[in-house]
């Protein structure tokens, strides 16, 4: 039997020995682009961009393979276009530039003048190198005496910041980058104490990440609408790098939920920027099941790889995080924050990091979430010690991208482009699957003055103690809710007006068998009000007379219950309703409903160029199967 011989290892087309026959541009210089994992594959794109549509540069990535969490590194780099080769070969061919946003791997073997550069809001965490595995990572929680530990007998000095120590940039007694990048001059004060050798070769350029972040500002707008966000309501962003002493790893995602169980939902809005390490090392499947309840609550997940984050950052009105780049960044914008957790003992001494973990509040267990952030805006608005730490992200705020090329070129030995170094803004998320209210849901609705007011919170999250919650609160759910508890014990069951039979009159016993609970059945009619069905066969019209942009047949069905409490309206009568505070008020008329008086239920909406969106897609209600 012949023995087929094993095929030569492919060779990467740019780097080929006879690459000029197989490229169609064929540039002057080629860059690698060294990839950690996706963390510092997000942070090398924002690098990158100085390039722009420079032909005469050319660049390939290659993954270090020193990650434990570079899953999905290779598929990330394969939805952006970017090309790959084998590692081993990148450290074989003579690249004219090398940057990188990490430190693990063989980085001194590369054939190319080394950059380096963070792969966050600065240098900020601490971390010991394992003898020959250069596959740790920075933030990952607890560490032994001697790795980074402040306990006595840790070491001989104080450690320094991950990428600022001898142990990150220095082999053999040699300074392994040609460049160290700097975003702020205090790091040249760290780096002076962690590894002076390296002093020479730092370069002061800035942080492109916020230089971006303030250059969307302009695009706020469109930023919120992207995340259905309405102009009278507020979005919180919950900020969770990893390990177990994030924000989703302290306790589970207890913060979140209570967030999200707290917080009226027709007045805030609530967004998780996860960091990529936690979403890759368990899997977009696991992090979506783990999460459920609070997807199914409102809670919207970007995907970490993509650029939404920074989209709701700049659109945020709170934050709540830890002690992750986010945070940072977010007081940097002036956005108002409270921690949910914060891992003292990874956050390096004299950072920027450190200061925050003393300067920003902690989430209190023993108080409301609503009240904690009120008074964190309250407080950090003037604050001028938050005003300096923000500032400390960067000491040249604007100038990244003219440095950065300016920098690259040089060590290229290219002239610049003619026209300026620009910064790209945010693009706006795609994210159809928003939804801006919530079933099931508590409802409280109590008179206020001469107005009812209504907040709105989803009952899958609420616990026994709902302090929150007042005595007047009633559970509304969709009349086809898969869950037999929630629909069985509903005060009042909702019926979307596209899952009625328009040639029907619409009647208690359709939907109210099996339900003992069950006060009133609400049925959608046209510009979101409702029919509401009492037991004992009387029914109620709610009509909005004037209809805000919060209006919704819900919301108006938990006015008629509130008004049918103490007793039934013999005649029309109009009431103010409020759906939160600071919003715009509308006014529902409710009076009782005769087929011969009234017009004809119809399921089409009363002005065509005025129809919305089916309610339950527009609300987030259970479609039946």
């Amino acid at each position: 039997m012949t023995t087929r011989p094993a095929a030569a290892p492919r060779i990467h087309p740019a780097v080929a020995p006879d690459r000029t026959r197989w490229s169609t541009v064929t540039p002057e210089r080629r860059v690698l682009g060294v990839v950690h994992n996706i963390t510092s594959a997000t942070r090398l794109l924002d690098l990158l961009a100085v390039f722009g549509p420079d032909h005469r540069v050319e660049v390939v990535f290659s993954c270090t393979g020193s990650s434990a969490l570079d899953a999905g590194t290779s598929e990330f780099l394969r939805a952006h276009g970017m090309t790959e080769m084998p590692w081993d070969d990148a450290k074989e061919f003579p690249f004219d530039l090398a940057i990188a946003t990490n430190r693990g791997g063989d980085l001194q073997n590369l054939r190319a003048p080394l950059i380096g550069a963070p792969h966050g809001a600065g240098y900020n965490k601490i971390l010991r190198r394992e003898p020959g595995a250069g596959s740790r990572e920075p933030g990952a929680g607890s560490r032994e005496p001697g790795a980074g530990s402040r306990e006595p007998g840790a070491g001989s000095r104080e450690p320094g910041a991950f990428g600022l120590t001898a142990e990150w940039l220095m082999h053999d007694g040699a300074v392994i980058p040609a460049a160290v990048l700097l975003s702020h001059q205090e790091q040249a004060e760290r780096l002076r104490t962690g590894c002076p050798e390296a002093l020479p070769v730092s370069a002061l350029v800035g942080d492109p990440c916020i230089d971006q972040l303030r250059a969307s500002a302009p695009l706020r707008a469109a930023y919120r609408k992207a995340f259905g966000v309405r102009p009278d309501q507020k979005l919180v962003v919950a900020s969770s790098t990893w390990g177990p002493q994030s924000l989703l790893g302290h306790s589970g995602a207890d913060s979140l939920r209570r967030i999200l169980a707290e917080l009226p939902a027709d007045e805030y809005r609530v967004a998780a920027a996860v960091h990529p390490n936690a979403w890759y090392a368990h899997g977009a499947w696991q992090m979506h099941r783990w999460l459920a309840d609070l997807l199914d609550s409102g809670l919207i997940l970007p995907a970490p790889e993509t650029e939404a984050w920074k989209a709701a950052l700049v659109a945020a009105d709170h934050l709540v995080g830890d002690h992750g780049s986010v945070t940072l960044y977010g007081v940097a914008l002036g956005i108002p924050a409270v921690l949910g957790s914060f891992a003292d003992d990874t956050v390096a001494p004299g950072s920027p990091m450190e200061q925050l973990g003393k300067l920003i509040p902690r989430l209190s267990a023993w108080d409301a979430v609503g009240p904690q952030l009120e008074r964190a805006a309250e407080a950090q608005r003037t604050d001028p010690a938050l005003a300096e730490l923000g500032a400390q992200v960067t000491s040249v705020p604007g100038e990244s991208a003219a440095r950065l090329r300016a920098l690259f070129y040089r060590h290229l030995g290219l002239t610049e482009p003619d026209h300026p170094a620009a910064t790209s803004v945010v693009p706006v998320p795609d994210l159809p699957e928003v939804r801006p209210t919530l079933v099931p849901a508590m409802l409280v609705a109590t008179e206020d003055g001469p107005s009812v007011r209504v907040r709105r919170y989803p009952a899958r999250l609420q616990r026994s103690q709902r302090k929150h919650l007042g005595p007047d609160t009633h559970l509304a759910a969709d009349h086809a809710e898969p869950d037999n508890g929630f629909r069985r014990s509903a005060d009042v069951l909702l019926v979307p007006a596209d899952r009625l039979d328009p040639s029907a009159e619409p009647r208690w016993e359709q939907w109210g068998r099996g339900v003992p609970g069950c006060a009133l059945i609400a049925v959608e009619q046209p510009d979101d009000g409702c029919l509401a069905l009492l037991p004992d066969g009387r029914r109620f019209a709610a009509v909005w007379q004037q209809r805000p942009a919060w209006a919704e047949f819900g919301l108006a069905a938990a006015v008629v219950h509130q008004q049918l409490r103490d007793t039934a309206p013999s005649a029309a009568h109009t009431v103010t309703v409020a759906a939160g505070s600071g919003q715009p008020t509308g006014l529902l008329t409710v009076r009782p409903y005769s087929p011969s008086a009234d017009e004809p239920f119809t399921n089409e909406p009363s002005d065509p160029a005025d129809s919305r969106a089916s309610t339950s897609a527009a609300s987030g209600l259970p479609v039946s199967s």
